[in-house]
Formats: C-alpha cells, structure tokens, sequence
C-alpha cells in the first residue's frame, strides 16, 4: 500500500483557506523524505490543480502528483492530454491524472456549461488522453466536441497529433466516481478509483456489485484497479477529537453539494445508511446554519472515514481500508508534527 496526502480547499482540511497555496505545497513537498509517495491536489471552485501541480514537480523527486479532481466539462480533452502530458514531463513521469464529471452545481454554475452525459464524456475523456499520449492523430468529433457551422468557419479542422513526445504514453488515469454507473465505468477502463467520502466497512455494500460489473469489462492490460482513499489522520491518547474536524467537509458535502434531488454525496450517505441524518445535513447546510450541519454528521461516519486515534486503534484503521482494497492510502496530517506521522504510517504499511 502506498501512501498519499491531499491538499484541499474543503472546509476542516488542513489547507483550508490557506493564503499562500506556495507554503501549502512547500510543506507537501517535505514530506517527501518522510516517506510520502503521492500528492494529490484539489481544484473545485479554488485555485487550479495544474498550476501548483506544476510547483510540485520542481520542488519534488521521487514523488507522484496526481490532480484530484480535473473535470471532464471545463476543458477540451485534447487540452487535459495536454496538460497531463506536460506535467509529467516536468515531473519525469510522475504525473497522475484524476479526472471527474464533478456535479451540476460547479458544472453548470461555475463553468457555464450544461452538465450532460457524464458518463460518456468520462469515457471519451479517457480515450481520446491515451490516444494522445500514444501520438495517434486525432480526428475528433464526439461527445464532448464544440463543431463550429460551415458559415462561422467550421471548415478547417485537421487532423493532428501532438507535437511534442510524451514522457509515457500510459500515463495513469483515476477517476472520481460515487454513482453505480460511473463506478463500474471507472473499474472498467481506469486505472484507479478516487471514491469520496469513502467507508472502508460500509464501501462493499454500496460499490460492490458495480465494482464487479465493471471488474467484468476491463480489459487484463490494465492490471488491477488501483483505489486511493482516506481520511483526517492523527495519532495519540487524545486524537480521537480530531475527527470533529471531518465534520464541515462532511456537511458541506453531503448538504451542500448539490439541491435537494441532485447530490450525489446526499445520495452516498443514504446508501451508507444515514437517510435521516443526511436530509437533517442538507435540511441545515441549504438553511444556511452550516454549523449545525456539521454538528448533525453521525459520529459513526466521523469515525470510519478517517485514521485518528491510539497507535494501535489507527492501525486498525489502516487494515480496514486495506480489507476494503484500498490500494493508495490519502490523508491529511494533523498537528505540529506532519512529518512524523507520515514516516511513522509509512512504516506500517
């Protein structure tokens, strides 16, 4: 099992509403001699992923950088091969690509674009990227193309390959998916799986059959499917209190993310069992008493979505998400010493 860290814009994360995204990367790359194999960097509405990723690769060595999520809706497929393929020669092929449908709220109100055919745009996405990275010439017409009509100069297309060489052309491709369908999409033709809000005992129940479904399609050459998931991490007599900090991101997620009808982190908790509390959240979250959708959050969901507790309880953890088949764990240190919590998980696993 690998080990990963997030850096994120959520609320209660450790990089909340940070002013200096610099400091906040410089403190990620440090972490590298303590053990750390990844990096992963979030973009919702905040800064873009590229960017810092980008930092990430200067200030690193060894390390993977992986962007958690880059929507399938904001860019051209072509620009994210693009992207990708930079980033992982910057980095001398360390570069992960996470990619997503993300939801309507950000699709549609913070990108202007009508969020549609998730599930195929997903697709494409993916294809089109390693047909790039291949350096196969691309005559694109599809889902997520944008044809111009002959009379405003739609009669110029090409045919093209890109023009550099790509440091690999496997790059590998992780993709974000909560739903039934998008997740045996996601084991059908990615690498790996970045679920959210992710509840090692609870995650067979709700994935399982479409994990098998998608298992069933994908071709042998893409190897096992590879899972990164994980919470708050702390260690100590008196950590347990840490998990209070997942409680914002859990509300803001589960109760805002979305309307009534349309989140599909309100649906994830349903499934999980959390019917009533979960429209108590969102019922609070869109009142605008966001404290008090953090303080609904079940504990139970608290506790099993992160690693924070007694030495020997946070072991316990660690082999729960690894039963699960995490095969990347992603956390986020906290208190004075990220460092050594780092190094200390890392050799655990």
């Amino acid at each position: 099992m690998e080990l990963s860290m997030l850096l994120d814009h959520s609320p209660g994360y450790r990089w909340a509403g940070a002013p200096d995204p610099r400091r906040a990367a410089d403190e990620a790359a440090a972490l590298e001699s303590a053990g750390l194999d990844a990096v992963w960097v979030a973009e919702t509405w905040g800064f873009d992923s590229p960017t810092i990723m980008g930092y990430l690769a200067a200030r690193t060595e060894r390390m993977k950088i992986g962007s958690a999520i880059v929507n399938v809706y904001s860019r051209t497929p072509a620009l994210i091969a693009q992207t990708a393929a930079g980033l992982d020669a910057l980095s001398g092929g360390r570069a992960l690509l996470g990619l997503g449908a993300s939801g309507p709220q950000v699709v549609e109100g913070w990108h202007g674009r009508p969020y549609d055919r998730p599930l195929g745009r997903t697709r494409e996405t993916v294809e089109l990227c390693r047909r790039i990275w291949r350096r196969e010439t691309v005559d694109h017409h599809g889902i997520t193309d944008m044809p111009l009509p002959p009379e405003k100069g739609g009669r110029h297309g090409k045919p093209l390959k890109i023009l550099t060489r790509p440091v690999r052309p496997d790059i590998p491709v992780y993709v974000a998916a909560l739903g039934p369908a998008n997740v045996a999409l996601t084991a059908e033709i990615a690498d790996g799986w970045l679920p959210t809000l992710f509840l090692p005992e609870k995650a067979h129940q709700v994935w399982g059959e479409a994990l098998a479904r998608g298992t069933a399609a994908r071709p042998a050459g893409l190897g096992p499917l590879q899972i990164v998931a994980g919470g708050l991490l702390a260690i100590g007599e008196d950590a347990a209190v840490v998990r209070d900090l997942a409680r914002p991101h859990i509300a803001l997620y589960v109760g805002g993310m979305g309307a009534v009808g349309k989140n599909f982190y309100h649906d994830l908790a349903v499934a999980y069992g959390y019917e009533k509390e979960a429209r108590r959240i969102q019922e609070l979250f869109l009142a605008g008493r966001k404290r008090d959708a953090a303080a609904a959050v079940p504990e139970e969901f608290c506790e099993l979505m992160t690693l924070c507790g007694p030495e020997g309880y946070v072991r316990d953890r660690i082999e729960a998400f690894r039963e699960a088949g995490v095969t990347m764990l992603n956390v986020t240190p906290v208190g004075p010493e990220p460092a050594r919590l780092v190094e200390t998980v890392k050799n655990w696993l």
